[in-house]
Order: structure tokens, then C-alpha cells, then sequence
């Protein structure tokens, strides 16, 4: 199935300049939703994966049905203040300032298997800083699944020798 169909492009969008593409026209048809999940969920298998790790808020979208079909937990990483008991912390560069990720301290157990899921890997600092947070619980970062990959803002270079599924590039 060609997802990139169901991409729906929105130009100048958050602001000028900025060519956004907007994944709820592939979860709003259940087929390309269905079936961009299942490719996902063959990835992590072949991987061996454990448990599914997203960022908020669109890797809980596209992680949670993964870690559903695999019948494996997931662990969400959100913004501070979001979550309620003990959590670890990384924090990533943007381009005018920072911003922190985090993440229960106990979501991971030590040499566990995770498989990453995001909806788009553009610069990789998001993932950048996910990767930092299982590695400090002693996780095993095993994949790093994304519905787009927008090649241009070379976000595989940051992520060195990541094992990285994207099911569409632009």
C-alpha cells in the first residue's frame, strides 16, 4: 500500500515556511492505519522487541497499537509535570533553546529490548533524547519505527548505528 496517499501535506503550517505532514489522514482510514501498524509490528518481531517505547503525543499514536498487537507494554515519554511517580530526564536541543523529555524510572528494566515508535523522524533530536532516557534505565534500543522520515533534516545522523524503519520518506 502506497501510505504516502493518505498523507495530506499542509504548507505554511505551524508557520511560514514549514511544509507539515499531517498523519491523522492515515489514521482516519482504517486500512493505511491498519496496515502502516502492521508493518510496524513485523519490524518488531523480527526484532525481538519487549516493549514499545513513544514520545507524546504521536508516538503514543502509532506505539500503543504495536505494543497492543504484540501483546508487550509500552512506556510513554512525556513532557515534565506529565507523568506521576519518579522519573528520569534528558534534555535535547531545539533550534532556538532546549526542551526535556521524560520518563518513569522504573519503565524499563535493565537489558530489555525497546523499539522506539514516533510518527516522523526529521531532526532526531526527539529520539535523540528517548534513546538517552532508556539507555539511563539500562534498556536495549533494539529499533526505531516512524510512519515519515523527512530526509532533508538528516535526523539518521544523529541516531549513529540505530537499526531505523521508516515507512515514508520525503
Amino acid at each position: 500500500m502506497d501510505l504516502k496517499q493518505y498523507v495530506t501535506t499542509v504548507e505554511n503550517w505551524p508557520k511560514e515556511g514549514i511544509t507539515f505532514r499531517d498523519i491523522t489522514t492515515i489514521m482516519d482510514h482504517g486500512p493505511a492505519y491498519k496496515y502502516a501498524t502492521d508493518q510496524i509490528v513485523e519490524y518488531a518481531k523480527e526484532l525481538g522487541a519487549e516493549i514499545v517505547v513513544g514520545p507524546e503525543a504521536r508516538g503514543f499514536i502509532i506505539g500503543c497499537p504495536v505494543a497492543y498487537a504484540l501483546e508487550i507494554g509500552f512506556a510513554p515519554v512525556r513532557k515534565p509535570g506529565k507523568l506521576p511517580r519518579k522519573v528520569i530526564s534528558a534534555d535535547y536541543g531545539l533550534e532556538y533553546g532546549k526542551d526535556t523529555l521524560t520518563m518513569h524510572n522504573d519503565a524499563i528494566k535493565p537489558g530489555q529490548k525497546v523499539l522506539i515508535c514516533d510518527d516522523l523522524l526529521a531532526t532526531g533530536g526527539t529520539v535523540e533524547a528517548t534513546v538517552r532516557l532508556v539507555e539511563q534505565l539500562g534498556g536495549q534500543v533494539v529499533g526505531c519505527a516512524f510512519l515519515i522520515e523527512l530526509l532533508e533534516l538528516n535526523g539518521r545522523e544523529k541516531l549513529g548505528d540505530l537499526n531505523i524503519k521508516t515507512l515514508i520518506q520525503y
